[in-house]
């Protein structure tokens, strides 16, 4: 059974925990969350973001029903191009995350098209969950792709880079 707060209580939240809905508040904003629950001492404060689906919806379909003839022509190329996931010499991202070409932002990246690899060269990384994995070539070759671009996120199987 939850405990209603008597005036008294009431009265004490709005003046000493004023600043905890401001911190929780900012937090959800921070974080991209939809709601914080804390409680403490037998208080418990909840704070939630009203996320309205309805009113973003008339947006994106004005937008989509404009945009059907671009739609239409970059369906088209796509079908006719080759599924690079079945090219003998690709290398497949084997988690999601976001791919990058270089150890660090400015860096030269660890390889180009043109590049001669050798098995276990570090191809590029993939940060998954704060953590930068390496990718290594499973192949001596020389790359002729790279099919992702720096920063993008990537999906696991999806094509990375063509060795031959």
């Amino acid at each position: 059974m939850a405990r209603q707060p008597d005036d008294k209580a009431a009265a004490k939240f709005s003046s000493d925990d004023s600043a905890l809905v401001r911190e929780l508040a900012l937090l959800l904003d921070e974080t991209s969350l939809t709601e914080i629950e804390i409680e403490r001492a037998g208080f418990r404060l909840r704070v939630a973001r009203n996320i309205s689906v309805a009113a973003t919806m008339p947006m994106p379909v004005a937008a989509a029903a404009h945009a059907v003839p671009v739609a239409a022509a970059a369906v088209a190329p796509a079908a006719s191009a080759p599924d690079m996931s079945k090219h003998p010499g690709a290398v497949t991202s084997p988690m999601v995350g976001t791919a990058y070409w270089a150890p660090e932002p400015g860096a030269k990246p660890f390889i180009e098209v043109g590049t001669k690899v050798s098995v276990g060269q570090t191809l590029l990384i993939i940060e998954a969950m704060k953590t930068m994995n390496q990718i290594p070539s499973p192949r001596a070759g020389t790359v002729t792709q790279i099919l992702v671009e720096d920063g993008q996120p990537v999906e696991y199987g999806e094509p990375l880079v063509i060795i031959e």
